[in-house]
């Protein structure tokens, strides 16, 4: 199954509004019990979308089927006294032995989202996830610098996100505005612009995930420039920064996109 824009909405029920999503940190030293109490206050604070840090794997210290399981039963918990089932992207990056093994997991526990590491996974295992079980996939292009910085290398956006959805990918990371990375607001852009570019009728689309050092005031911004709500962004510290706490800060993120879609300033 392909899930893409579409099917990402749906499950989300988002009603006109983006996902706001949001990232565990940090990336190393949380035990399983730990981020599940970080991913319970996320949930009260009534966040969409929570994904693994990008460098997370599967550590002695917090193994990766503990993890899932973990942070499954305060999703459940969750779901059940409100209604809301938050999507959680586990990172499952390794090789192919690996990326079944945490499929299974996630699936065993109730979960249907997973994230690879596109560039050090490689298409065939992201054809592999996809073509063997039926879970979301976000995709991560950490490490693109590596491949983009220097003209010569010649990767070009439009190119490189193309592969991945062709080979199943329903998330992929763009960067976003005024981010802490060495890329322009104008490419960040023309990256998000291709993944919301059908390739052919009935193309589901791949959503975009706008990070990096995201807050409210991007919003407007990015709502101008793209005119759509269909992608998924990513805050972190702009959201556990509020001076009120989570709730408070998911909820000012969805008051700035009410406000940028409905014209306000």
């Amino acid at each position: 199954p392909r899930f893409g824009i579409s099917g990402t909405r749906e499950r989300l029920k988002l009603d006109g509004l983006p996902a706001i999503g949001t990232i565990v940190k940090p990336s190393i030293g949380l035990l399983p019990e730990e981020t599940a109490a970080i991913v319970a206050a996320f949930a009260e604070g009534s966040i969409d979308f929570i994904k693994d840090d990008e460098l997370s794997a599967d550590p002695l210290y917090a193994p990766l089927e503990a993890r899932i399981s973990d942070v499954m039963a305060v999703i459940d918990r969750h779901a059940d006294a409100t209604g809301k089932r938050i999507m959680y992207a586990f990172n499952i990056t390794g090789d192919l032995d690996t990326i079944r093994r945490g499929a299974e997991a996630i699936l065993t526990a109730g979960g249907d989202c997973a994230m690879l590491s596109l560039n050090w996974v490689g298409t065939p295992a992201v054809l592999a996830l996809r073509r063997e079980y039926p879970l979301f996939i976000h995709g991560h292009r950490n490490g693109w610098a590596l491949f983009s910085r220097a003209p010569m290398m010649g990767f070009d956006y439009r190119v490189y996100q193309k592969l991945h959805r062709l080979a199943g990918v329903d998330h992929i990371h763009v960067n976003g505005l005024r981010n802490k990375f060495a890329e322009s607001d104008e490419s960040v852009l023309a990256s998000a612009r291709a993944c919301l570019t059908p390739l052919h009728e009935g193309d589901p689309r791949i959503m975009p995930v706008l990070s990096s050092a995201q807050t409210v005031l991007q919003v407007h911004d990015t709502y101008a420039a793209l005119k759509t709500t269909d992608l998924i962004h990513a805050c972190g510290g702009g959201i556990v920064g509020h001076p009120d706490g989570i709730a408070s800060g998911t909820r000012a993120l969805r008051a700035a996109w009410e406000a940028a879609r409905s014209g306000i300033s």
